[in-house]
């Protein structure tokens, strides 16, 4: 029996492997922008536009342009996030995009979770805004040590206890010392003249 090779059918196979490396890349020609990706990525979520527009036969009509790349009328500047989270499942903005504009992009494309995340992303995003549109309000209160219980029992709108000072005794009435205290409360009320700004106000009663 003979241990020869058929040169033709060993070219034969590596051409079929080498082929078969070829077709696992895929061009996006996305807004006039080509990317580059990998079938491997695109199928991430089964669910998605990219999965159903890449398949053998696939339900979504779509034109190649003339170097085989898909054609998808979308803005390529927010596809960029979109397809580095099908590559490593995390969501990675750059400070000059806009979290609805990548929010928009995954809505379109049809991928669940990077959905779920940058919604969670301008939640986050818009909680920080609300906390850095507020400032500090403090009030120092002087008074005698009657008059202490009264004034904290009695805070109401937000204002709360923050630091008691024991100022030593002030005056004598009889033959007893009265101790006065600077009590100091607090509040965080929202800016209206300058949003930019958070400055802490003191006031001394």
């Amino acid at each position: 029996m003979s241990s020869e090779k058929n040169p033709a059918m060993d070219s034969d196979v590596e051409s079929k492997v080498a082929q078969n490396r070829r077709s696992q890349w895929v061009k996006l020609n996305v807004g006039g922008t080509v990317f580059l990706t990998t079938r491997t990525t695109l199928c991430r979520d089964p669910k998605s536009f990219l999965y159903r527009l890449i398949q053998d036969e696939p339900d979504l009509n779509s034109d190649k342009d003339e170097n085989g790349a898909y054609l998808i009328d979308r803005d390529p500047t927010y596809f960029g996030p979109v397809l580095n989270y099908l590559r490593h499942g995390k969501l990675v903005l750059n400070k000059d995009l806009a979290e609805e504009g990548v929010l928009e992009e995954a809505e379109f494309y049809n991928i669940t979770e990077l959905i779920k995340l940058v919604k969670e992303k301008i939640k986050e995003r818009d909680a920080k805004q609300n906390q850095s549109s507020t400032k500090s309000v403090y009030r120092v209160l002087q008074c005698s040590e009657e008059e202490l219980t009264q004034i904290v029992s009695a805070m109401s709108d937000g204002w709360k206890f923050e630091q008691l000072v024991n100022i030593g005794s002030q005056y004598n009435y009889g033959s007893e010392d009265h101790a006065e205290f600077l009590c100091v409360v607090s509040k965080e009320c929202p800016l209206t003249q300058n949003p930019t700004q958070t400055s802490t106000f003191w006031c001394i009663i």
